[in-house]
């Protein structure tokens, strides 16, 4: 019983914490009800007050001059103390007001009539009053008339809450919710210590695109479906709640020493299913994230950034549960500043810039092609390689922003070279969401026709990734580029995702053996025997090899011996600056 009182109090007091935010749109229609309450009732002065165990808030008047009062000093306290309405035709012949403050001085309260405001919950948030600075007789029929316009105030105030507050298609309060309930826990328990989990349940992507299917009213109910087991599952007491935080994704606030931790929660959920229609049954796999707060000692904001930070990194780790880490927040935090910097540097054209490495024949031993290759000299953390922020790129839209740079300034220095030199092929990576483009593939030849150069002077190359075999997409974007008489390129093979099958469903024409496999073959004999079979089969299917990472001539020595084509490495040339790959160019002669 005990617990139950206390689940109220948070109720009520959560609900006044909300009627006390600021919201122009709400009190604008609490002010028409007050003035429609002195015309109805033909007295002068109404308010609408919001009491906490503390004070009493005036949201709305009109005629009276008060603002706020502490909660003893308020006549309307006797109306929730009480049963629930009182009238007072003249407080001078009262003797609990005669010498009330407000009767004696200011707002001069001679006749009060009110009744309180219940929401649906039963919580009693406040009063609706009429006053004023005479005594009027007031009827049981004006009695009722104040009690059914304050039935119509709370029902306005419980749809601005649902509306506000809870999430339309679980009807479970929402994350604004779940925030205003942090924040009122500074006021109901700023001391004690917390636990705020996010329960992650469903790919919002994946359901997405399964919508697309069978529409959205499916997905709705699938939503419904996964609340309603959560809730099941969970079985919280009355007084603690389960949250929609997002689609797919709920939300609990425990005690510190509580019930649940976020680690508990996969085993609980384990083997949930969701049905999206007939016969499609989604295997949920479920992640959650918690961080640990005191009230009275954190935004709530920051509280919930904390938990999501949690989750985000437990989903990204593919490890089912994790407790917010400061260093891993640290580096997400890092993370987003470099992503920052990056979008900076691309808007000014500052700070990246191009380092070119050959590509040498292995039977000719002459210099047959270049790679373009990004780099960041970056203002504070120095000098960046593509590692550290080509794979957060990969996460936003700056991916295609650093691709068209790329693009962009290799056909410039293509076009200068070529008013001096012969130029020989130049391949840049191009990622998988940009060659996947309908348009990539018309927009490059656009490009290299502007300044009169042919296709085939640039080479694509795409990463060994799932994206590549299991994207129809991304397998049309390569083949037209290949009818356009781009050479395209598969990097990184021999790791990842390797799937010999592909092979035959991709335009490729070069194929280019990871550093990993290649930098062991002098030590390791299981790499060397991978890569000479490698090797036999890509001839075989007639591609060109070539291999990456070489750095010692014992190395070179064994590609050579397997029949590899082509070699790329520190041994021939690091990666080098357009004014040092020069001297690798003939020049033109003279017509």
């Amino acid at each position: 019983m005990h617990n139950e009182q206390n689940g109220s109090d948070v109720k009520r007091l959560s609900a006044i914490k909300a009627l006390l935010t600021p919201d122009e749109t709400r009190d604008k229609v609490l002010e028409r009800f007050v003035h429609l309450a002195s015309q109805v009732l033909g007295i002068s002065g109404s308010f609408i007050s919001i009491i906490d165990d503390h004070n009493q808030y005036i949201k709305a008047s009109r005629n009276f001059d008060l603002k706020q009062s502490t909660r003893d000093e308020s006549l309307c306290r006797h109306v929730l103390d009480g049963e629930g309405h009182l009238v007072v035709v003249d407080t001078l012949l009262d003797e609990r007001f005669v010498t009330h403050p407000f009767v004696e001085g200011d707002p001069h309260i001679r006749f009060y009539a009110g009744v309180s405001l219940q929401n649906l919950d039963g919580a009693m948030l406040g009063t609706l009053c009429v006053t004023d600075t005479q005594p009027h007789p007031f009827s049981d029929e004006k009695l009722a008339t104040l009690r059914s316009l304050a039935m119509l105030v709370t029902s306005f105030l419980d749809a601005w809450n649902n509306a506000g507050f809870a999430d339309v298609i679980t009807h479970l309060p929402n994350r604004p919710r779940l925030i205003r309930d942090i924040q009122q826990l500074t006021i109901t328990e700023p001391h004690s210590r917390f636990r705020l989990i996010l329960i992650d349940c469903l790919d919002i992507i994946r359901a997405y695109e399964l919508s697309r299917a069978v529409g959205i009213a499916p997905m709705e109910k699938l939503l419904r479906q996964m609340a309603q087991e959560a809730a099941q599952r969970l079985n919280l007491p009355d007084n603690e709640t389960l949250y929609t935080f997002a689609p797919g994704r709920f939300a609990i606030i425990q005690p510190y020493s509580g019930r649940y931790t976020a680690h508990a929660i996969p085993d609980l959920f384990r083997g949930m299913k969701a049905d999206l229609a007939e016969n499609i049954t989604l295997d949920l796999d479920v992640f959650a994230g918690e961080t640990e707060f005191v009230p009275g000692q954190m935004d709530a904001n920051e509280t919930v950034r904390q938990a999501v930070s949690a989750l985000h990194e437990a989903i990204d780790e593919e490890i089912s549960a994790m407790s917010f880490d400061e260093s891993y927040d640290t580096r997400r935090n890092d993370d987003f500043m470099i992503m920052n910097d990056l979008a900076q540097a691309l808007k000014k054209d500052e700070e990246l810039y191009l380092a070119w490495q050959p590509k040498v024949c292995l039977r000719t031993g002459k210099t047959v092609g270049l790679e373009a290759l990004i780099r960041w000299n970056h203002p504070e953390r120095g000098e960046l390689f593509p590692s550290e922020f080509i794979p957060l790129a990969g996460k936003t839209n700056l991916i295609s922003d650093l691709t068209n740079w790329v693009i962009d300034h290799t056909v410039a220095q293509l076009a200068q070279w070529n008013r001096e030199y012969n130029l020989i092929p130049v391949s840049i990576n191009v990622s998988e969401r940009d060659f996947s483009r309908p348009d990539f593939a018309d927009r490059l030849v656009a490009k290299l026709a502007a300044v009169q150069l042919p296709n085939a002077i640039l080479g694509i190359e795409c990463l060994e990734n799932e994206l590549i075999t299991r994207s129809n997409v991304g397998i049309d974007g390569l083949t037209a580029l290949k009818s356009h008489g781009f050479v395209i390129s598969l990097d990184d093979f021999g790791v990842g995702y390797s799937n010999i099958s592909y092979l035959q469903d991709i335009p490729l024409d070069v194929i280019k053996i990871d550093r990993s496999l290649i930098s062991r073959m002098c030590e390791d004999e299981a790499s060397k025997i991978i890569v000479r079979c490698i090797i036999q089969m890509l001839k075989e299917l007639n591609y060109t090899v070539l291999a990456e990472g070489v750095e010692s001539e014992s190395t070179l020595a064994l590609l050579k011996t397997y029949g590899c084509d082509q070699i790329q490495g520190y041994f021939f040339s690091k990666p080098l600056p357009a004014s040092d790959i020069e001297h690798w160019l003939l020049p033109k002669l003279p017509a």
